[in-house]
């Protein structure tokens, strides 16, 4: 059995160590932008699950310069513990849905703050045009450049009841042109959606196996007040997966996955003032003592059940 650091899973904490000598925190920034679910060009009202903060619910205010919102992040992150380094973290909407030169100037403007590390950039792999690549791999030659795709889920099905607006075969061309331009990538995924069954979820994480992925973030599905997927949950259209139904569902994940993928999350933060359910969600840390807990008494670790295609 491999261990990282004490943990039975290839932990993001265990790569930044890693590559950087020390702990690494996050700033999430807002550059701005929105997205093209909700702006018309394929729909207005977003994914089924996606807040108005457009999944940057922690992210800085957009009104703040880039340095203005990298500065006041520090600045709370620094009050309670001592950091060194930082990650720029453009999380809220779709952080390449914008013109390539107004891009260009908010990650240069991030990437050579003297606190910040490496960049990473939330985006949709239908808006990855190739200028926008060519960017990111020039950027990537001065400090690390991280894309993070939001694929949720292989099973086309389950993409249209949450409204993702492009099919997988989007996402494979997005995978291979950030290949070649030598860019990490980190997929969103969800547990959880409606209608999907444990194999359903397995299916996905073999999926991104062969894609060769850096880095995964496996997302509790959370119900957030004021989405649509809010309205069909208290219309009895589904339910939400208790905490011993979640952990059970992760551990089976990260025995199915690639032990060179670096784990970024294993259950997410949903805003407590927007969470409906499931509400032990937001006891985090009692979640991820649980996991460990049952990983390491059940002799369970990250890659035991993966098969090398």
């Amino acid at each position: 059995m491999t261990s990282w650091n004490g943990k039975p899973y290839h932990s993001l904490d265990y790569m930044l160590r890693q590559m950087f000598g020390e702990k690494i925190y996050k700033v999430t920034l807002n550059g701005g932008m929105t997205c093209p679910n909700r702006d018309g060009k394929i729909g207005e009202r977003g994914c089924i699950f996606c807040s108005a903060g457009g999944s940057g619910d922690f992210a800085a205010s957009a009104s703040l310069s880039i340095t203005e919102q990298i500065r006041q992040q520090i600045q709370m992150l620094s009050d309670k513990r001592p950091i060194h380094k930082y990650i720029a973290y453009f999380q809220a909407y779709t952080n390449t849905y914008a013109p390539v030169e107004y891009l260009e100037r908010i990650f240069t403007e991030a990437i050579q703050n003297p606190d910040i590390c490496a960049i990473s950039i939330g985006t949709r792999p239908d808006c990855l045009e190739e200028p926008v690549i060519r960017l990111l791999s020039r950027l990537n030659q001065i400090k690390p450049v991280w894309v993070e795709l939001g694929l949720q889920t292989i099973h086309e099905h389950t993409a249209r009841y949450i409204r993702r607006g492009y099919p997988l075969s989007c996402f494979d061309q997005a995978m291979q042109s950030l290949h070649q331009a030598g860019l990490d990538v980190i997929v969103h995924t969800i547990l959880g959606l409606p209608g999907e069954t444990s194999r359903d979820v397995l299916d996905t994480m073999k999926y991104l196996n062969a894609c060769q992925i850096q880095g995964i973030k496996l997302q509790l599905l959370h119900v957030l007040s004021g989405t649509d997927l809010a309205a069909d949950y208290q219309a009895g259209k589904f339910s939400v997966l208790d905490r011993e139904e979640y952990i059970d569902l992760v551990i089976r994940c990260l025995e199915h996955l690639d032990p060179s993928i670096v784990i970024h999350r294993v259950t997410g933060d949903g805003p407590k003032d927007l969470l409906i359910a499931p509400l032990w969600a937001s006891r985090k840390r009692e979640v991820l003592n649980l996991l460990h807990h049952q990983m390491k008494e059940q002799g369970s670790y990250q890659g035991k059940a993966f098969t090398q295609v």
